[in-house]
């Protein structure tokens, strides 16, 4: 498993009813697209839910990296946000656990993102956690999560270059309000062609 997302950062005036209806027309295009987990079609609409920013920002889960590779590079579709927003960063992250949730077939409308630093010292860090201990323990908490009512699928993921993990969540309803994110967002369509093809539990 492979996670990406590239984030667009919207004017604060702009209208998001342009990225609704894009999604619209052109998220149903990926529902069958061959090697991808899910595809969450996400934005972030400045005043709501606390966000300060307009932002569309997809989310992916990958079963197969070269689809992912033909995705980005190769003709694949995301030549097509490059001829309209310009070339955004792609971030990405090596899979380390994912777990469906009791909402896995419900369609989520909502996302929640938590970005963790894993500080090479764990000096650095109040726990004192060292990165083993730290993704052990956020590899435990992942599967006590996904087993909350809501929870659709929830996904774990690191970053080997900015050492960086990522807790990506799926949702029913609205975003559990303990859920400690530093991002929430709406989900205007999700693609899951590869759903039933991602690891259950943990990678290693």
């Amino acid at each position: 498993m492979y996670a990406t997302q590239y984030e667009i950062t919207l004017p604060a005036d702009y209208d998001m009813g342009i990225i609704r209806k894009r999604v619209a027309v052109g998220g149903p295009t990926m529902d069958d697209r061959a090697g991808l987990g899910l595809k969450a079609f996400v934005i972030r609409e400045r005043g709501l839910a606390g966000s300060p920013v307009n932002e569309y920002a997809p989310f992916y889960l990958w079963n197969d990296t070269g689809a992912m590779a033909r995705f980005l590079v190769g003709g694949g579709g995301f030549q097509n946000i490059v001829r309209d927003f310009g070339r955004p960063a792609a971030h990405h992250w090596a899979g380390i656990a994912c777990h469906a949730g009791p909402a896995r077939a419900t369609a989520p409308r909502s996302a929640s993102r938590r970005l963790t630093p894993i500080p090479a010292d764990p000096d650095q860090r109040r726990d004192g956690l060292g990165p083993a201990a730290l993704i052990e323990r956020e590899v435990e908490q992942l599967a006590v999560l996904a087993r909350r009512g809501g929870v659709h699928t929830a996904a774990l993921a690191f970053d080997p270059h900015s050492w960086q993990l990522v807790r990506f969540v799926l949702w029913s309803d609205a975003v559990a309000p303990d859920e400690e994110a530093t991002e929430r967002y709406e989900i205007l369509h999700l693609s899951a062609p590869g759903l039933a093809g991602l690891p259950e539990g943990r990678a290693w």
